[in-house]
């Protein structure tokens, strides 16, 4: 196909066939004419209030990482824990593998992606690439996926539904924190971070 010099493109990253782009209207997605793959979507916030929103996500996230998740009480006993009290008493209770997916998918992958989002977005704010943006940007691909918060909160108010039954169990901040960092990821996940390539083009990384 012929393209005009300068003119941006997209590629297909299931067949790799190549689209010129353009800006699309609210609620529109591109999808590959060959493969039917999503190649773009209309990006509803701008990259200062993606950034305003990461901010929010890493003040969120030391919240849920620093507060009790669920107080426990049978008669006169009371009982807290945070996310790492949880995880070290897993440790302790000879389940260290179980104690350290935990903190992997809990606590340093999601940090990662909090890390890596802000990084990139304030630069991306001013039309410049940040730099390492190239190697960011493939970390970023790598880690998204193993960032599971939405699980743990299934998981723990599953937990804390079935533990009534024997005990009083008071949800914490820290639960109710990542219940917000849950709805954060999500409004971040129906963003595509590959925008960032484009919006940044022709700046140096």
């Amino acid at each position: 196909m012929h393209v005009a010099p300068g003119q941006p493109l997209m590629v297909c990253e299931y067949c790799d066939a190549v689209y010129r782009r353009r800006t699309l209207a609210r609620r529109e997605v591109a999808r590959c004419m060959r493969c039917g793959a999503i190649l773009d979507r209309h990006q509803w916030l701008s990259l200062d209030k993606q950034f305003a929103l990461i901010v929010a996500a890493g003040i969120v996230f030391i919240i849920a990482n620093v507060e009790p998740i669920v107080q426990v009480s049978l008669g006169s006993s009371n009982a807290t824990t945070t996310l790492w009290g949880a995880a070290i008493a897993m440790w302790n209770d000879q389940s260290q593998v179980v104690a350290v997916l935990a903190a992997l998918t809990l606590f340093f992958f999601p940090l990662t992606q909090i890390l890596i989002f802000g990084w990139l977005l304030a630069f991306a704010r001013r039309g410049e690439r940040a730099p390492g943006f190239r190697q960011a940007m493939v970390m970023l691909y790598y880690v998204r996926p193993w960032s599971m918060i939405e699980v743990f909160m299934l998981g723990t108010l599953v937990a804390v539904v079935k533990a009534s039954s024997y005990f009083k169990v008071v949800p914490g901040a820290g639960i109710w924190s990542f219940g917000v960092l849950t709805l954060l990821i999500t409004v971040f996940a129906s963003h595509d971070a590959r925008q960032l390539w484009h919006k940044t083009a022709g700046n140096n990384e």
